[in-house]
């Protein structure tokens, strides 16, 4: 499954998701990007799910309406998600197209 990293998703995540191929928006130089754009391209590139720590983005966009899934990490912290990597990756695994989770990090 192809995963986009938002800006603020901690970049050591990417080890633990050996399964999939991760991409960050600072590599795609998408940083600049409002979260339509983003969401919009991240559509139309091809990327299955969105991983990100804006708790905000179900608020500011029409999320039925897109396939790329999103994971909210509800925590930036890279010590407690680290923690709590099988729930994170358990949570991605799981999402469908369109889908939208937020990840709890205790």
């Amino acid at each position: 499954m192809r995963l986009l990293f938002d800006q603020g998703t901690p970049q050591p995540l990417k080890a633990h998701l050996p399964n999939h191929e991760v991409a960050t928006v600072f590599e795609l130089g998408w940083g600049s990007l409002s979260n339509g754009e983003l969401l919009s391209r991240a559509d139309a590139a091809g990327f299955a799910v969105l991983v990100t720590t804006d708790q905000n983005l179900k608020y500011q966009q029409n999320l039925p309406q897109r396939r790329v899934a999103i994971a909210v990490l509800m925590k930036a912290s890279w010590p407690r998600i680290e923690r709590h990597i099988g729930q994170v990756r358990a949570a991605i695994d799981a999402l469908v197209p369109g889908a939208y989770v937020e990840i709890a990090i205790p």
